[in-house]
C-alpha cells in the first residue's frame, strides 16, 4: 500500500500533467530536495566559470551555456532520471514513440544586463508537423532563485493551441518566478523566452530536454557520451542517452542495438532485426500469403 508521502507525490505529478497538457507548461514546486539543486550548481561552478560567453542573436551574447552535463557530474543524474516526471514525460511522448530519449541536457547562465530572448517554440527545429503530437518536453531546473527581475522563463500560456501563431502579444507572457527544488515543464510546441536579467548577479540553471525517440537529437549522445563514459550508467540512463535502438531499426551499430557498445568486448556479429511485435506478425502474414504487400506507412519495412 502506497505512503502519505507516496500519494501526495502522485496527486501533485497528476495535477502537474493535468496543468501541462491545458496550459502548455506547469511548475511543481518540490520536484527534488533544494539541497541536491544547490549541490549540483556548485558541482558546475567551475564550468560556468571556465565557459566563454554565447554568440549569435538566440543564444544571446550575455549567456553562457554548455553541455553533456550527463558527463560533467553523476549529480546530474538524479535530475534526469527523476520518476514522476519521466511518467509525465511518458505519458504525453510514449503513445508517438516506441521510447523516449534524451533531447539535451543544457547549463545556462544568464548575465546581468542579459537582454531577454526571442520568442521561440522548441519544436521548430524538426521540419514536420503531425496533428496532435508532441515532440519534446523541456523540464527547467534552477540552480538560483528565477525572479522577473534577474530573467526568469517567460512562457505564453495556452500558447500550444495557437501554434499558426508565430508571435503572441508579449502582455500574455507571465515570468515563471521558483526556487532551487522546482521545475518547470513545458511542451515543444509552448511558446516561451529566457527573460531579460535586470539585476547585478547571474541567473543560473539547467534545462534536460526529452523528445520523440525516432527524430534526430538537439544534442548527439555518442559524442556526448561515448562508450567508455555510457559504459558507468545505470540501464535507464544509457537507453535515454541513445543507446538503445528504436523499432523499427532506427539508431543501430552494425546492425545491432547500440547497447552492444557496452558490454565486454566487441566482435562482429550478423546483422539482428530490431522490430515490434505488430511489425513482425506483419512479415509473417506476408511469407505466409495471406497479405499480399506490406505497408510502409504502417512502420514496416521495405
Amino acid at each position: 500500500m502506497a505512503s502519505s508521502a507516496q500519494q501526495v507525490t502522485e496527486i501533485v505529478a497528476d495535477n502537474a500533467l493535468a496543468a501541462l497538457l491545458r496550459d502548455g507548461y506547469c511548475v511543481i514546486p518540490d520536484a527534488i530536495e533544494p539541497t541536491s539543486a544547490s549541490a549540483l550548481g556548485h558541482a558546475l561552478d567551475r564550468d560556468f566559470e571556465a565557459t566563454p560567453m554565447a554568440k549569435g542573436p538566440f543564444y544571446g551574447a550575455s549567456t553562457k551555456r554548455f553541455h553533456g552535463l550527463l558527463a560533467r557530474t553523476a549529480l546530474t543524474h538524479e535530475f534526469v532520471l527523476q520518476p514522476h516526471i519521466l511518467e509525465i514525460v511518458q505519458h504525453i511522448l510514449g503513445p508517438a514513440c516506441d521510447r523516449i530519449q534524451l533531447n539535451l541536457t543544457q547549463a545556462i547562465e544568464i548575465q546581468p544586463g542579459g537582454r531577454a530572448q526571442p520568442p521561440h517554440r522548441d519544436q521548430d527545429m524538426w521540419p514536420v508537423r503531425v496533428p496532435g503530437v508532441e515532440y519534446l518536453i523541456n523540464v527547467m531546473w534552477p540552480f538560483t532563485p528565477y525572479t522577473v527581475e534577474n530573467g526568469a522563463t517567460l512562457v505564453w500560456p495556452g500558447s500550444h493551441h495557437r501554434q499558426a501563431e508565430i508571435l503572441l502579444d508579449p502582455a500574455e507572457a507571465i515570468a515563471i518566478e521558483m526556487e532551487p527544488g522546482a521545475a518547470l515543464l513545458f511542451l515543444g510546441s509552448t511558446l516561451h523566452a529566457g527573460g531579460a536579467n535586470r539585476t547585478l548577479t547571474a541567473r543560473r540553471g539547467m534545462i534536460v530536454s526529452y523528445s520523440l525517440g525516432w527524430l534526430k537529437p538537439y544534442e548527439l549522445p555518442w559524442l556526448a557520451y561515448p562508450p567508455e563514459i555510457a559504459r558507468t550508467f545505470s540501464e535507464e540512463l544509457q537507453s535515454l542517452a541513445g543507446y538503445r535502438a528504436h523499432r523499427p531499426n532506427l539508431g543501430t551499430y552494425e546492425g545491432h542495438c547500440p547497447s552492444l557498445l557496452l558490454g565486454e568486448g566487441r566482435h562482429r556479429r550478423g546483422a539482428i532485426d530490431v522490430l515490434r511485435p505488430e511489425q513482425e506478425d506483419l512479415i509473417e502474414q506476408y511469407y505466409a500469403g495471406t497479405i499480399s504487400h506490406l505497408t510502409v506507412g504502417q512502420g514496416t519495412p521495405e
